[in-house]
């Protein structure tokens, strides 16, 4: 069976990216894929002449931007499907979700409006998102105009950039920042890793690390911009060879994405997992199928991004005193870096107290 993997590859002003696409095409060729590159949009428009401060307004700009990109996406997507190879990687240079960066809020909604899309199906019709920091960030000797003609940002304005674009993308389930912290060529490598472990080359692991922390506030979440709400409802189904099967709902305001997630445990930290993209109809069949010894798991998601790690706070109706974080880790040494505002109760990595499977098996209140 043909596997299309669609992944965006994002971030401020001098991120790297360009260098990015070349070494996802060699590394990823090698593994034996397919690559597919779908050009920046942005910058075919401004070097054309097509530009915010050449059309009308900036509003007229953007929606023509986007329904240029959105097109050229689908058509990648179709000429993918009529190649014989059996695993292709659509790469988009930037995702539909960085226009919201050069919006305000209104004009964003009245694109989407015009598009009959929802900000949801928009974020979340990608397989992955991978946001490069600006250089500007961390790495402010290397930031130039040099390689781009459409690039105009000074430092600061291409660090609040940064900011917004990160910000824009807050909620998709599989967002990964790659920062400044390492050498440029080293940037590169963990985006490759990043990569290669969200297709599962070599070994499909998922770890992460799990933290009790104490009820948060949510009415300042909610005010970040580096945090989105998303609501959650997870449903086990039956198996019987040992595999935990789910399946979930996930999106915000009546807009939803249906994921069945397989995961075999190899340890505490440690899980292999198998993730497909459902219909609606496939959802609700697979319902059918629930295990009916565990309830369905409703929560409220608060993702959240501190010193480039991307965390996920489960919020659960019946614990007002408690929540569970989140954040999936690449290497088992890997450093964390809990954010200062959280208060963490102790780790419970491993705990089958706090799994989500021992959490369905609770009695309702």
């Amino acid at each position: 069976m043909q596997r299309i993997v669609n992944i965006v590859i994002t971030g401020g002003p001098c991120a790297g990216k360009s260098t990015a696409m070349s070494w996802v095409q060699n590394a990823f060729t090698k593994k034996g894929w397919t690559v597919l590159f779908v050009p920046e949009t942005a910058t075919e428009f401004i070097t054309g002449g097509v530009a915010p401060w050449t059309c009308g307004t900036n509003q007229d700009y953007q929606q023509c931007q986007m329904e240029l990109q959105l097109t050229k996406e689908r058509l990648f997507q179709q000429a993918a499907r009529t190649m014989p190879q059996e695993r292709i990687m659509i790469v988009c240079d930037r995702g539909a979700m960085d226009n919201k960066a050069y919006m305000t809020p209104e004009e964003f909604d009245a694109v989407l409006k015009h598009l009959n899309l929802h900000e949801v199906e928009l974020r979340d019709r990608y397989d992955a998102v991978f946001h490069l920091v600006t250089a500007a960030k961390g790495a402010e000797q290397y930031y130039s105009h040099a390689n781009n003609a459409a690039r105009y940002e000074t430092v600061e304005e291409a660090v609040a950039l940064d900011d917004r674009l990160l910000a824009s993308w807050m909620g998709h389930p599989h967002l990964r920042v790659i920062g400044n912290s390492v050498e440029f060529e080293e940037k590169m490598m963990k985006l490759i890793a990043e990569i290669s472990a969200f297709i599962g080359e070599e070994n499909p692991m998922e770890m992460e690390r799990k933290y009790l922390i104490e009820y948060p506030d949510i009415a300042w979440l909610e005010s970040q911009p580096n945090c989105r709400r998303v609501e959650i409802s997870q449903t086990y189904l039956k198996t019987e060879n040992g595999d935990e099967v789910r399946v979930r709902q996930r999106g915000e305001k009546g807009h939803y994405i249906f994921y069945q997630t397989i995961k075999r445990r190899i340890n505490d930290l440690k899980r292999i997992e198998m993730e497909r993209r459902l219909t609606n109809n496939e959802y609700v069949n697979l319902l059918m199928d629930a295990d009916p010894s565990l309830h369905p798991i409703r929560k409220t998601r608060y993702c959240l991004t501190w010193m480039s790690q991307y965390f996920e706070i489960d919020v659960y109706p019946f614990w007002s005193d408690k929540a569970i974080m989140e954040l999936e880790v690449r290497d088992e040494r890997q450093e964390v870096v809990l954010p200062p505002f959280i208060k963490v109760i102790r780790e419970v990595t491993g705990d089958p107290a706090y799994r989500n499977r021992a959490i369905a098996a609770m009695p309702l209140k």
